[in-house]
């Protein structure tokens, strides 16, 4: 049975809350790391440590709650692919904020908020793409 056009809407509009959902609280849990580890660490190790943690925490709640499927070697592989460009992305723009004067606080929130769309984005692609036979 195909689903109808405002099912679909439905369908996405929810995936995304939920995708927000998952977004903020792994971006809490890296940030929360962040903050703690710059006690003992400088800021891109730190960040690095921060960024670690999440990752775990977001591919479980990804895979489970924001597009409800199973863990499988496609989904892990593609998830992890993208998170590695993501964080090559997101050290090299919390670097940039750190030239433009963004403190050490500040300049992790600012990365956050450029690259949760993107990650979105290619998240999607990698839970949603089906291919062709």
């Amino acid at each position: 049975m195909k689903e109808s056009a405002k099912g679909k809407i439905r369908t996405e509009f929810w995936r995304i809350f939920r995708f927000g959902v998952t977004g903020t609280v792994s971006s809490l849990i890296h940030y929360v790391i962040y903050c703690v580890a710059l006690s003992i660490l400088n800021p891109t190790l730190s960040y690095t440590a921060g960024y670690l943690v999440g990752l775990v925490c977001n591919y479980g709640m990804t895979t489970f709650f924001t597009f409800r499927q199973q863990p499988s070697k496609k989904n892990a592989a593609g998830f992890a692919a993208s998170h590695a460009l993501n964080y090559l992305l997101e050290i090299a723009l919390l670097h940039a904020f750190f030239i433009l004067g963004a403190g050490e606080l500040m300049a992790p929130v600012l990365v956050m908020i450029v690259v949760v769309p993107i990650n979105f984005l290619i998240l999607h692609f990698v839970y949603l793409h089906k291919r062709k036979a």
